[in-house]
């Protein structure tokens, strides 16, 4: 299967290739590593957005306090930070992952996407984990299968959760979401990690209870490249991971009416999740996490900006 480049990626990225990631057993280690390497690319890579330093240090916006500009940063950037306390970074943030069995497929030898949501559902927490939050997770199927509400002493738990997490059953979305709604009251940074198997419609029905309580969500929409492109070359039978069911499929004569489906998908879900103000990421298990990782850290400073 062709593999796709990343075309500009950042120094560091070779710490966030999924398949270097999965020579690494430990999701802390891995963790450290990655986020680690990804800031350091940050800082050397100014299209990247060099101006986010998440641990301390905020950029100073109108209205802020001078008294609590770092000089001494900006002697060195001639930028103006602002110092940041654990009082203003302190929040809730929550992982909901999807174990359901169809995250369990990874193609040409590649990663499968729940190794893929672990990495990144790692790096996530960690990330907010060194902001001071308190982290969380829920992992889901058809219902929900593990609960570790939010707090500062959780992210051994949430790692341990991560490390346990197996794709063994059929999934839905809304059911196991709205059940688990009631505990999102307080307002929180959710992120959503699946690969999104349902009617955009029913989708964005099972994160609205999360929206009116006042969260601010984020989804990351994990694919793997054969779902992406459907590049098999020889006629075959196709199997349902969550189903059993074994279809006959030529793949030349489907490829691009597959390829018209999948793209429709993704395109009604952009929309869809525009309309009720939630971030949208695809992700590709064939590729690093910086894309990811990026657009996590500049929509949590925006979110930051407008609390």
């Amino acid at each position: 299967m062709e593999r796709h480049e990343q075309s500009g990626a950042m120094p560091g990225a070779r710490f966030v290739d999924p398949r270097v990631l999965a020579r690494i057993g430990n999701l802390d280690l891995l963790a450290r590593n990655v986020v680690d390497g990804f800031i350091n690319g940050l800082h050397r890579a100014p299209h990247f957005g060099a101006s986010i330093d998440f641990a301390e240090h905020r950029g100073y916006v109108a209205g802020d306090d001078i008294r609590r500009v770092d000089w001494r940063l900006y002697a060195r950037t001639d930028k103006y930070y602002v110092k940041q306390y654990e009082a203003d970074t302190n929040t809730n943030f929550a992982v909901l992952l999807d174990i359901s069995k169809s995250m369990s497929f990874g193609s040409n030898g590649g990663v499968t996407k729940i190794e893929y949501a672990r990495f990144l559902a790692a790096c996530l927490a960690y990330m907010a984990h060194r902001q001071r939050d308190r982290v969380g997770i829920v992992t889901f199927d058809e219902e929900v299968v593990t609960h570790v509400p939010p707090s500062a002493k959780h992210f051994d738990v949430l790692l341990h959760t991560l490390d346990r997490a197996q794709p063994v059953r059929a999934g839905r979305l809304r059911a196991p979401l709205e059940n688990i709604a009631e505990h999102f009251k307080r307002r929180s940074v959710v992120a959503l990690i699946s690969d999104l198997y349902e009617e955009p419609d029913e989708i964005v029905e099972a994160i609205k209870p999360y929206r009116f309580l006042g969260n601010d969500i984020m989804v990351f929409h994990v694919l793997d490249p054969a779902e992406l492109d459907f590049s098999y070359r020889e006629a075959s039978r196709f199997q349902d991971i969550e189903t059993g069911e074994e279809v006959p499929i030529v793949p030349e004569s489907l490829r691009a009416q597959y390829r018209q489906l999948i793209n429709a998908h993704i395109d009604a879900l952009r929309t869809k999740f525009s309309e009720v103000r939630v971030d949208y990421t695809l992700v590709n298990t064939a590729r690093p996490l910086d894309d990811a990782l990026f657009n996590y850290l500049a929509n949590r400073e925006r979110m930051m900006r407008v609390r």
